[in-house]
């Protein structure tokens, strides 16, 4: 850590105040994981997030495009280093300056965003899956040199762990988004299993029903669990939240099951307790990882 990194974090410290404000109200689980990172790092955490919920905010909360269409030329003028004087980019001047962060992977965000302003379902699983790189890899990639000096060598491994979180999401809110008239499964895997379009709107909670939501369960976990081989290139100070946040959105797969996947009257959150148990689990997972480090580095 150098002694210009922290004057420049804290000649910013309001506007990364600001950052940290945002996370905090939206995402009490990635919040809570990410707080415990080193302070620059966490900082840098907060700025990212806070163009990531701009952006969700600008289809999600005010179907407003223009708004979208906006951020974006703000992003260009900020390529070109013309930074707009507030202070979620004025925050992110100083984590671009600190930190060797690809600006592609922002652009990818809001192409992700953009796709939702005129939502057509996915056709196949692996229309789902580009999507789900573009709204949420994509964050896994912005954030990556931030939790890694070796980054290069786990950029898949975080878009994984970044799209497996998405299709987390979208099993948890297959009602809300149902309601907005958004469907995320697959056209294909729907006529598969044997689910219509009538089931959903009419909350059918079928044999059928679950059987499609454990296949795409089953993806998500599968890609969480390549996600975390990258964990032990990820900074020895950087792995403890990182598995936090991971494991707490795993975790939610398992609380619907545990609720007979009523995912369309009810949006499921991991409890206090249950956190305090996974914390537990990271203990010795951390401990495992600095054993396969060792062997690595030998």
């Amino acid at each position: 850590m150098t002694d210009k990194l922290v004057a420049d974090f804290l000649r910013y410290q309001a506007d990364f105040d600001y950052c940290e404000r945002i996370i905090e109200h939206h995402s009490k689980s990635f919040y809570a994981a990410f707080s415990k990172l080193p302070e620059q790092k966490a900082m840098s955490v907060y700025a990212i997030y806070a163009f990531c919920r701009r952006a969700d905010d600008a289809i999600d909360v005010e179907k407003n495009p223009e708004k979208l269409a906006e951020l974006k030329a703000q992003l260009g003028a900020f390529q070109k280093g013309e930074r707009p004087d507030e202070p979620m980019w004025r925050a992110l001047a100083v984590v671009f300056e600190h930190y060797p962060l690809d600006i592609q992977a922002f652009y990818d965000m809001l192409e992700g965003q953009r796709r939702d302003v005129n939502f057509t379902q996915p056709e196949t699983q692996q229309e789902l899956e580009e999507y789900s790189y573009y709204v949420a890899g994509s964050v896994g990639l912005m954030l990556l040199p931030i939790l890694s000096k070796d980054w290069v060598k786990i950029v898949e491994e975080a878009k994984e762990l970044g799209e497996a979180m998405q299709i987390t999401n979208i099993l948890r809110d297959i009602g809300e988004d149902e309601a907005e008239g958004r469907i995320y499964l697959p056209k294909d895997k729907m006529a598969e299993y044997g689910v219509t379009q009538e089931d959903l709107k009419e909350h059918r909670q079928t044999q059928a029903f679950a059987r499609l939501w454990e296949y795409e369960a089953k993806r998500a976990e599968e890609s969480y669990q390549k996600g975390l081989t990258m964990m032990p290139w990820i900074d020895e100070d950087c792995r403890g939240p990182l598995l936090a946040a991971s494991y707490f959105y795993r975790e939610i797969l398992q609380v619907i099951r545990e609720n007979d996947y009523q995912v369309f009257t009810q949006r499921h959150v991991v409890k206090q307790a249950r956190k305090l148990r996974i914390f537990q689990a990271i203990r010795k997972e951390l401990q495992k990882i600095s054993r396969q480090k060792e062997s690595i580095k030998s």
